[in-house]
């Protein structure tokens, strides 16, 4: 399953096997690992990671997909999206995601979760509304929900895992 849009030069797939040195590469940037609870800093972590998001679609969980965009060299690894919480008699979901530290400051995100947003409304008809969920702290990605159309709707208690409070912005059903 591919994800293209006109107007992007990014693609939206799912994970293979054969990312596990591109996710690796990503990882080893200290901010993405500060905002993931999921690591990959090592290939065993890597391919572990891999499986689940692998079981995840499998199971209907979560849907993540590898986001690239064409490089000269090719398809080169830019973020990661995530629909979780999806199912076809659920109102709600939530969208996720990070971007690789050499994609940053060039609008990847806000293109790659306006993408996801559009293939969640499509595949899941009953879906009505998106969340998207940050700590208080993180102001790219209440960036990131602006860009991509998710409206502000309340600052959330914190809950472990993350130590501080929260945003939830959310984008209703076009």
């Amino acid at each position: 399953m591919l994800i293209e849009s006109a107007s992007s030069n990014l693609v939206l797939r799912p994970w293979c096997a054969d990312d596990l040195d591109a996710l690796l590469a990503a990882y080893r940037d200290p901010v993405l690992r500060q905002w993931t609870r999921m690591p990959a800093t090592t290939a065993a972590e890597a391919r572990l990671w891999l499986d689940r998001v692998r079981q995840h679609w499998d199971d209907g969980s979560r849907y993540s997909f590898a986001v690239t965009e064409d490089d000269v060299d090719g398809p080169r690894l830019v973020a990661n999206v995530v629909l979780k919480g999806a199912a076809l008699d659920r109102p709600r979901a939530e969208v996720g995601y990070w971007t690789a530290a050499w994609a940053r400051g060039r609008g990847v995100a806000p293109r790659a979760v306006t993408m996801l947003s559009g293939w969640a409304f499509e595949r899941f008809p009953e879906l009505t509304h998106l969340d998207l969920m940050h700590q208080v702290d993180n102001a790219a990605s209440c960036r990131v929900a602006q860009k991509s159309g998710y409206l502000f709707q309340e600052v959330l208690p914190a809950q472990p895992p993350f130590p501080l409070d929260g945003h939830r912005h959310t984008l209703a059903r076009p």
